[in-house]
């Protein structure tokens, strides 16, 4: 169950170990993808959270993985990379931890804080208004 794995997730980050999992869900899409993508979560300081990392925060009673997309000193604005309008707020002392590693099917490691994530990532964040006709896309293709 959800609530066993989370607390055992929030159990290791809090004793200073890092956790690899495999996503669940298409709020990342398409940057990370539905049960094929794994990350590396490592613990972080609340000082060290900034702008586009991604991060696991609780949220409303429930554990969620989406990116910074604003700071305004301990409160966050956060932001699925696949949604085009829901943002969640929560405060740094809700985060668990921090994305440092993506790990691809074929095995293929990408550390988030490599060109090769942060272009990407950044190229998506700006697609503005063509965000939403991109995702209904990507998802059609992607779900076949």
């Amino acid at each position: 169950p959800n609530e066993l794995f989370f607390a055992w997730i929030e159990k290791e980050i809090a004793e200073g170990r890092s956790v690899q999992f495999r996503l669940k869900g298409y709020s990342m899409f398409p940057l990370l993808r539905n049960e094929c993508d794994e990350v590396v979560l490592t613990p972080c300081q609340e000082n060290e959270l900034r702008p586009m990392d991604v991060v696991l925060f609780r949220y409303q009673g429930k554990h969620v993985l989406h990116r910074i997309i604003r700071r305004e000193g301990s409160k966050l604005y956060i932001q699925g990379d696949g949604s085009f309008v829901a943002k969640e707020e929560c405060l740094t002392s809700d985060v668990v931890g921090k994305v440092s590693t993506i790990i691809r099917p074929s095995g293929k490691q990408i550390a988030v804080n490599s060109w090769q994530w942060r272009l990407p990532s950044a190229m998506w964040r700006r697609t503005g208004i063509f965000r939403k006709l991109l995702l209904r896309v990507l998802l059609h293709f992607a779900r076949k």
